[in-house]
């Protein structure tokens, strides 16, 4: 047998490769597209809880891109005492192998890959759902891809007005001042979720809670805007999907399933449906469902983050880095 070699990626060539704004959504929207035209294979995500004292488990996210030739597994743990530790709640890596012969090809640092694409994910649901003129942003939680979200939004909209709420103070005036540096504009940092949310054209959940509680009010939700709740536990009443024009996900087989995700009491009430579905993002990003179709719609993105995601970045990751030189080459076999 000849030998088998391995490309890694760790953290520190990631960071060197720089991937910028456009870079992370093009790749990740190709994933979406490849998906919408049924040329994706998503195994539905399976969790690993160690002990409920530790506050965190894992996630497994396993899928196949044919346009990328690339089958790939990521495990994360997700860890919500972990800033405890000075650490960042997820860790990752992302595997990549040959669909062919289930060669490895590649170990890729996920972490960061975990954070731009759901940032990512994010923005591009925006791109197709949100109104264009949408200049009010309004984000609770502050985790790693709180971070990517609103700089990649930021990227495709440059809102007037970004507001940022998350429970410890510490955390969103932090959260605010790095955006503030790094987007060249002011980001402000609120107290409660109602000021956070009310009236801003664009609202996005992304928080911590350890059980399920009802803190982001229907009534806040300003005519038109366009909503995305992706926490692992919900933190919407359920009233919200009553208001909704339409309702789109990621992946409807990983959302109608298991016990995490923002709109679980939907789905378990049958407020969340097949029926009441509009499309996947997927399809839209294909051109197969249409996106929004007026500025009265009101609507809600849920996404649970797809495998086809992290593969599609974890692919562009790769060809930029043999294209710099970055990286390290392992002997496997």
């Amino acid at each position: 047998m000849k030998p088998i070699y391995i490309d890694y990626l760790n953290a520190l060539d990631i960071e060197a490769l720089d991937m910028t704004d456009a870079e992370i959504i093009g790749a990740v929207e190709a994933g979406l597209v490849a998906q919408g035209n049924g040329q994706a294979v998503i195994e539905p995500r399976v969790h690993l809880e160690p002990d409920p004292s530790f506050n965190g488990h894992f996630n497994v996210l396993r899928g196949y891109v044919a346009p990328l030739d690339s089958a790939g597994v990521k495990i994360v743990g997700d860890y919500v005492d972990n800033y405890l530790h000075g650490l960042p709640s997820e860790f990752g890596i992302l595997n990549l192998f040959d669909p062919r012969t289930g060669t490895p090809r590649a170990i890729l640092d996920a972490t960061v890959i975990t954070d731009m694409r759901t940032g990512a994910v994010t923005a591009i649901g925006a791109k197709h759902l949100a109104k264009k003129t949408s200049k009010i942003l309004g984000h609770v939680g502050a985790r790693g891809t709180a971070y990517w979200n609103v700089r990649l939004l930021d990227h495709l909209f440059d809102f007037d007005e970004i507001r940022v709420h998350s429970r410890r103070p510490e955390s969103r005036d932090g959260f605010a001042a790095k955006l503030s540096a790094d987007l060249g504009k002011k980001v402000t940092a609120v107290a409660d979720w109602r000021t956070c949310v009310e009236g801003a054209d664009i609202v996005v959940e992304a928080s911590r809670l350890l059980e399920p509680q009802a803190l982001l009010k229907t009534q806040w939700i300003k005519p038109g805007a366009l909503v995305m709740p992706y926490g692992t536990m919900s933190a919407v009443e359920l009233s919200l999907t009553d208001i909704m024009a339409k309702i789109v996900v990621d992946d409807w087989g990983q959302c109608k399933g298991g016990k995490f995700g923002s709109l679980r009491a939907h789905v378990e009430a049958g407020r969340l449906s097949e029926r009441t579905l509009h499309a996947e993002l997927g399809q839209i990003a294909a051109g197969l469902k249409p996106g929004r179709e007026s500025d009265d719609e009101t609507i809600l993105f849920w996404h649970r983050g797809l495998s086809l995601s992290d593969i599609a970045l974890g692919e562009a990751m790769l060809a930029k880095a043999q294209a710099q030189n970055i990286g390290q080459r392992l002997r496997f076999a």
